[in-house]
């Protein structure tokens, strides 16, 4: 088969998909991934090869001229928890709105919309695979006959809520039923002769890598896939320090990957976070930038500062995470069975933590109360009382017991075969 693999530029989004891309590929298939240029030095650094298609999107520039305020909406729990009965209409709909005009448009602009239409017109692949918000996948494979796919490396908070806000739409009189998404994929849509209907936003099937028990089950027609880690395209070496068991329990502290590539904001400081573990019997392996320590005093004597570390080769040797709540970062330690301190201020990265808590794998430290005090409380209590670390082993069991990404592809097989429309 022919597979279009999609995802909008930005790593985080785009890594999830990596492991399937090469399942895919082993498998004898043909496979290419087509994103904005600034993504293509991660898809070709990744084994794979790039369609570049359009113009770079701008959604930083959006994110510093808005300013924090534009998500602080998406930073309560009640409504990451899918809890819809905690909404009314005109907040579902406000929400809506604001994504589509500040995130969704932006990220699929028309330029990379268009170009990704006219090579599926031309490549005419089989299977369109795209990243939970790069609806641009789903446009261009209703435009060249495509099965349709998503991809999930997080808990689908979003469709649980559209999902809601479709059934409060439906209550309302005609007039009042304000669907901005439905609106501007309806103009995307037309321009290449289509239509739109609720597939496009939802695919033919989906492909989700959340365990049990963090899944969000939303009646959808769902493939389960096992996460394997795969941790960007920065190089994967093996240091001589983790060739060699740690004499002292080891801590990883990160922030991850997209806050050096973007100006997102971050809620965490350096420096609370060391504040915390100065004194601690640990061996603390901070994966911090030069930028990241910029206006951090002095790094405590029991802390190693790397820049970076394949975090799939540093987690077995892990007694312990504390990281900022991303959601590579969240399933790789979750994958190693290492407990963890999830940090998290928004979207999914809030449901992610509390579940985690609720499973007994760890605990859920708002970014927003993070303080000393509270980090060193949570991470003593996870590092001193076996139940954590015991939690934490269940859940990468349960991970483990999912089809691998090999494993799904007679399944993607037979579902192309069964949804393509050429």
């Amino acid at each position: 088969m022919r597979i279009l693999l999609t995802s909008f530029a930005m790593d985080a989004h785009f890594n999830g998909a990596v492991p399937l891309a090469w399942a895919l590929r082993a498998a004898g298939h043909e496979v290419r991934v087509a994103s904005q240029p600034a993504l293509t030095e991660s898809i070709v650094r990744a084994g794979l090869t790039a369609v570049p298609v359009g113009d770079d999107h701008k959604m930083e520039q959006v994110a510093r001229h808005v300013g924090a305020g534009m998500y602080a909406h998406h930073s309560a729990p009640d409504f990451l928890e899918h809890r819809p009965e905690h909404l009314d209409a005109e907040f579902m709909i406000a929400s809506n709105s604001l994504l589509t005009a500040t995130y969704y448009a932006q990220i699929n602009n028309d330029s990379m919309v268009d170009e990704l239409v006219a090579y599926a017109r031309h490549w005419q692949p089989d299977l369109v695979i795209w990243e939970l918000f790069t609806f641009a996948g789903a446009v261009a494979a209703r435009a060249s006959g495509a099965a349709s796919a998503r991809i999930l490396s997080f808990p689908d908070t979003f469709y649980g809520v559209r999902a809601a806000m479709l059934g409060r739409l439906a209550e309302l009189p005609e007039e009042q039923r304000d669907d901005s998404l439905a609106e501007w994929l309806s103009l995307v849509l037309d321009r290449h002769g289509c239509r739109f209907d609720e597939e496009i936003v939802t695919g033919h099937w989906t492909i989700d890598q959340m365990p049990p028990g963090v899944r969000l089950e939303l009646g959808l027609p769902t493939v389960p896939m096992r996460y394997v880690a795969y941790n960007g395209p920065t190089p994967a070496v093996v240091p001589d320090w983790l060739r060699a068991d740690p004499e002292r329990p080891r801590v990883c502290f990160t922030l991850g990957e997209t806050i050096r590539q973007t100006s997102f904001p971050n809620a965490v400081r350096v420096a609370d976070l060391f504040a915390a573990i100065e004194d601690l019997d640990i061996e603390a392996v901070a994966l911090l930038s030069e930028e990241e320590l910029a206006d951090v005093p002095a790094v405590p004597a029991n802390t190693r500062v790397v820049d970076r570390v394949p975090l799939h080769a540093l987690m077995p040797s892990c007694a312990a995470i504390v990281h900022h709540g991303g959601a590579g970062t969240w399933a790789t330690a979750a994958a190693y069975g290492v407990p963890q301190v999830a940090m998290g201020w928004m979207w999914d990265a809030i449901y992610r933590a509390q579940r985690l808590e609720a499973c007994g794998a760890g605990r859920f430290l708002p970014s927003f109360e993070l303080s000393p005090a509270r980090l060193r409380a949570d991470l003593v209590r996870i590092l001193d009382e076996p139940s954590f670390a015991e939690s934490a082993g269940a859940l990468s069991r349960t991970m483990a017991e999912t089809p691998s990404p090999v494993e799904v592809v007679p399944e993607l097989e037979r579902l192309t075969t069964r949804h393509r429309t050429r």
